[in-house]
């Protein structure tokens, strides 16, 4: 075989790779419905379509609480094609095969650090253990995931929770106390934050807070 022949079948061989790896890439997000990268993260996350939040749905419609006037139900999070994409996530966390998918592709993306929902919540105790083996099948990932669902944590033996899996009850008012119920936990106060996002262009930066366990509250300014 010459040089050249050589060169070409090396030259088809990439190109199959390179092809195969995309079809996996269009395959994982055809399954779960794709991942979302917010700016001011320092690695990806996942977004349902806060409309169909259990809990902070209700919340919207009452003043003084933390989910009144939320940031997930105005905005680009309204336009169509924002809002196609979080439906069709919706519908993907039925699938059998959604956690094994969910965690190729946060594995693929080769980010340390992972957010679920920064717009919606989890639907169901069964949805809950799914992200469960997620992170699971993802051990070199701290996954943060934060929550109004109290209802759905205290059916979760806290022992269960992966080590890798940071989950935070949110408070439900504003200037409230931190909820009682779960041990780590996030308010919104009028003063008195801990979060610095403000301070540095609505980005975390180096701040890792949410996702440490040693850190039991994390108060978030009113927007």
């Amino acid at each position: 075989m010459s040089w050249r022949s050589g060169r070409s079948t090396a030259i088809i061989a990439a190109g199959t790779g390179r092809s195969a790896a995309m079809s996996n890439a269009a395959q994982r997000k055809l399954i779960t419905g794709g991942l979302s990268k917010p700016s001011k993260m320092p690695g990806y996350a996942y977004n349902l379509p806060a409309i169909h939040c259990k809990t902070g749905s209700k919340l919207a419609q009452v003043p003084g609480t933390t989910c009144h006037g939320c940031y997930a139900l105005k905005g680009r999070y309204r336009f169509p094609n924002v809002m196609d994409a979080m439906m069709r996530r919706l519908a993907s966390i039925s699938r059998p095969d959604w956690a094994r998918t969910m965690a190729a592709d946060i594995n693929a993306r080769k980010s340390r650090w992972f957010r679920w929902h920064d717009s919606g919540d989890i639907q169901s105790v069964k949805h809950l253990l799914k992200i469960f083996q997620v992170c699971r099948m993802t051990p070199d990932v701290a996954h943060w995931l934060p929550t109004r669902e109290a209802g759905l944590l205290s059916k979760i033996p806290q022992d269960r929770v992966p080590s890798n899996l940071t989950i935070r009850l949110s408070a439900t008012k504003v200037d409230g106390p931190a909820p009682g119920s779960w041990p780590l936990t996030s308010t919104v106060v009028t003063t008195g934050r801990s979060c610095p996002a403000p301070d540095q262009g609505n980005a975390c930066r180096d701040c890792r807070a949410c996702w440490d366990r040693n850190i039991k509250n994390v108060a978030y300014g009113k927007h």
